[in-house]
């Protein structure tokens, strides 16, 4: 039978014969679904669950962060990440930009996996799409952990300091975590499993935020007192991106469009809404009431939970790891972190902490645990790979996966600390007191809610919760306030 013209290599100059049409327009719809998190998605969700007067910077502080490692991404970084073995956890740096470069068939050189006496058990990474559509893909997955990042920042980095924190921590961290699990480097030669991101975005990005906000120090005395969102139901819409693109953000990393992501992005699903409902229910026994913003942390650390484990578990374990992501993170928001000296020192506006290093761990953890056999081959570089709930090997996947999350943690201390300080030599990470009190407008001379009433500005005196002139009874004006708080 011969082939259809439309499925034919060779047709046009642009169309290869290594190319797959379907894998490619996959490829790139997959990436521009993760880019949807970013921008808009996580631009809106930081914009609208801070407090109003931060409402322009914190949405700016993730516009920037996407802008800035675009251009550092096809600079230096993604060779870094994905290219030649410089060092087992680092690849060399060098452009990614050139059109010899960029339209031959993707590959990563480093991801050979040879056998302990040097034969070759998984030939290298070879994707039927051109390098173009990796590069733009992986820079997505870079620019919205430092997005993530971000969270746990708002309300009171010096957006200059941001500026420079930026590009250093995608070259001195990010580049490090992508190479050594994804690249080909020590840790993927040794068997980690990451299927899209658990410890590479997600721990990563959680232990660099609470490290970060730690050196930037807090916000001011009035905003850690209270925070509330200015705007839920934008919130919501940041999150409902959020949740949608992450079909996307797992069912990309199988690099095709065939069986292990679609399990990738129906497990995804399928933990997301448990770790939503098991959040909700805790709120409701806990504090008598659910909350919004709790379902919306409950989403994001189901979705983080089953990242490194998205097409490798079977249904039954996404909804496992999504009844331990509803209730572990939980506790350690809601319990632990309230009863910690050491946590409450350090101001982590947005709980990136629990939402994404807890949830992060646990999910590689417990990926170690139920990585199913067949799912396994149909992925994984390492051959007869289990989870340790599957006998065999599996034990020793389990430790595998904890020597991962302590390297990935180990080093975004280190590092993170090192940037920190280089930086805070030549500008303040913290913003002046004066700008702390009045937000936005002192930061970019803009605010997010400018007019008030018919074309009116805002008067704290007429349009404030209650007017100078207003005797009468004031409780039914008070500001609500949702049960899960911003820590």
């Amino acid at each position: 039978m011969s082939v259809p013209v439309a499925y034919q290599g060779n047709t046009s100059l642009a169309v290869a014969d290594w190319l797959n049409k379907g894998d490619n327009a996959w490829q790139m719809i997959s990436a521009t679904l993760v880019g949807l998190q970013s921008v808009p998605g996580l631009v809106i969700l930081y914009g609208s669950i801070v407090k109003k007067k931060w409402a322009v910077n914190s949405a700016f502080m993730a516009l920037y962060a996407f802008a800035a490692v675009w251009i550092c991404w096809v600079t230096w970084a993604y060779n870094m990440s994905f290219g030649e073995k410089l060092l087992p956890f680092w690849g060399k740096a060098k452009p990614a930009l050139g059109q010899k470069f960029l339209i031959k068939q993707a590959a990563l050189p480093a991801s050979t996996h040879y056998h302990k006496d040097g034969t070759v058990e998984t030939s290298m990474i070879e994707p039927y799409y051109p390098m173009a559509s990796m590069v733009y893909f992986q820079c997505m997955f870079a620019s919205i952990t430092l997005i993530l990042v971000a969270g746990s920042l708002l309300g009171r980095m010096n957006i200059k300091a941001w500026m420079l924190f930026v590009p250093l921590w995608l070259t001195f961290s990010y580049t490090i975590g992508a190479f050594s699990i994804w690249g080909g480097g020590f840790l993927f030669q040794w068997g980690v499993i990451d299927y899209s991101g658990g410890y590479v975005i997600h721990l990563s990005s959680g232990i660099a935020g609470l490290t970060a906000a730690y050196w930037v120090g807090p916000r001011s005395t009035k905003d850690r007192e209270r925070f509330p969102p200015n705007n839920v139901l934008l919130m919501l819409t940041g999150a409902g991106l959020l949740w949608m693109g992450w079909a996307g953000f797992n069912g990309g990393d199988p690099y095709s469009a065939n069986i292990d992501s679609s399990m990738a992005v129906l497990n995804t699903n399928i933990c997301a809404a448990t770790s939503l409902l098991v959040w909700t229910c805790l709120d409701v026994i806990y504090f008598k009431k659910p909350s919004v913003i709790g379902a919306v942390q409950g989403m994001i650390t189901g979705l983080v939970c089953i990242t490194p484990g998205a097409g490798l578990v079977q249904g039954w374990a996404a909804i496992v790891m999504g009844v331990l992501s509803g209730s572990i993170p939980w506790f350690t928001m809601m319990i632990v972190h309230k009863r910690s000296r050491i946590l409450q020192q350090v101001d982590d506006t947005l709980g990136v902490f629990h939402t994404h290093a807890v949830a992060g761990f646990l999910g590689g953890a417990t990926t170690g645990l139920f990585t199913e056999p067949t799912l396994a081959n149909l992925f994984l570089a390492v051959t007869n790979s289990r989870g340790g709930f599957y006998g065999g090997v599996g034990g020793y996947q389990f430790v595998k996966q904890i020597v991962g999350a302590l390297f990935v943690i180990g080093w975004n201390l280190v590092a993170t600390s090192i940037i920190c300080v280089v930086i805070r030599l030549l500008i303040p990470l913290r913003m002046p007191e004066e700008e702390l009190a009045i937000g936005d407008d002192a930061v970019h001379g803009e605010e997010a809610y400018a007019l008030w009433g018919d074309g009116e500005k805002y008067d704290a005196t007429r349009h404030g919760w209650y007017s100078s002139n207003d005797d009468t009874n004031h409780d039914s004006n008070k500001i609500p306030s949702g049960v899960t708080q911003m820590v």
